[in-house]
């Protein structure tokens, strides 16, 4: 099986983990580094994808700042969307030219990942047809339970998913969540009616990210993966 570096970062601005990102993708592009997925948390942040409509941010940038939540215009693809404390967002950071060339499959498989990891806790989620990302709830009544939105750039992704487990879902009232002007977002604490803990989600959640891309997950530290980088940032900077 193929060896994937699994990162938790922990809570992390989504400044900071951009940038990560970005270093790892040109990593990623070299060869210099592996497969990588990168779990986190974010402070609240409003995140505005390629296809936004500003439209769809509700708030004025008064009433954001109030709240304490940062908005980020990104590249990656997708809508307006909400990330904040008690929703794991994983970043996965593959080569997809080894694994395989579809971007609607990737997507997919993202999704296949919290659908088998919200089974785990006797919920069924599902997809729904037009509609990128996991839903719960009957027909018209289903609400988004993670979204995904992704970025490739020479068959590199990153970006990724975020997944609900204990979120403020008071927040999303501050957007049009992924431009669906008629559905809600919920939570697997909403869903389960008590109080979850990411770390009972996130191993699940990690395991079913390896399962559907084929991967052998190994869990290296944050100081670890910056080592990685500043190996590949020194020839780098030597040739320039």
């Amino acid at each position: 099986m193929t060896v994937c570096l699994q990162v938790d970062l922990g809570l992390v601005p989504y400044a900071e983990a951009y940038e990560l990102q970005k270093r790892i993708v040109a990593a990623r592009k070299l060869g210099a580094i592996e497969d990588a997925i990168l779990f986190c948390e974010h402070p609240p942040v409003i995140t505005q994808g390629r296809n936004g409509k500003r439209e769809h941010l509700l708030a004025s940038e008064n009433v954001l700042r109030q709240k304490g939540v940062e908005f980020f215009e990104t590249s990656r693809g997708g809508d307006v969307t909400y990330h904040g404390p008690g929703q794991i967002v994983a970043y996965p950071i593959l080569n997809l030219g080894a694994i395989r060339r579809d971007v609607v499959w990737y997507v997919r498989q993202l999704e296949e990942a919290m659908i088998r990891a919200t089974a785990e806790f006797g919920i069924a989620a599902g997809r729904e047809a037009g509609k990128t990302g996991v839903w719960a709830g009957e027909d018209k009544a289903s609400e988004k339970l993670g979204a995904i939105g992704v970025h490739i750039s020479r068959w590199v992704t990153s970006h990724g998913l975020a997944y609900n487990v204990s979120t403020d879902l008071r927040n999303f009232e501050l957007i049009v969540p992924c431009g669906i002007a008629d559905r809600k977002a919920t939570s697997l604490e909403k869903l389960l009616g008590r109080s979850v803990k990411l770390a009972e989600v996130k191993p699940k959640l990690a395991k079913y990210l390896g399962d559907v891309f084929g991967f052998e997950l190994k869990e290296i530290s944050p100081v670890a993966l910056l080592e990685k980088l500043e190996k590949v940032d020194q020839p780098v900077a030597a040739t320039a």
